[in-house]
């Protein structure tokens, strides 16, 4: 949805496409600081080991948001 939203933006220095790389960088931070919580109802005892993959897999999928939104930037020009 991410991904979308940016190409829809533009690469313009307007304020729907600052507005979308700031939340672009806010919501995977927020994701990965919140990692326990989002994991809380699925954890048990038995499990502990592939929820750390899975945990992992998450963690990199916000990091690759968190990377479209460094590439979109450069694209804008706000990266030296």
């Amino acid at each position: 949805m991410n991904a979308i939203g940016m190409y829809m933006s533009g690469n313009s220095l307007q304020i729907f496409s600052i507005m979308m790389v700031f939340m672009l960088f806010k919501t995977p931070v927020q994701a990965v600081l919140g990692i326990n919580n989002t994991f809380a109802k699925f954890e048990l005892t038995e499990g502990k080991d592939r929820m750390l993959w899975v945990k992992l897999v998450y963690v990199a999928m916000n990091m690759l948001a968190l990377a479209l939104g460094l590439w979109k930037i450069n694209g804008m020009g706000l990266l030296p």
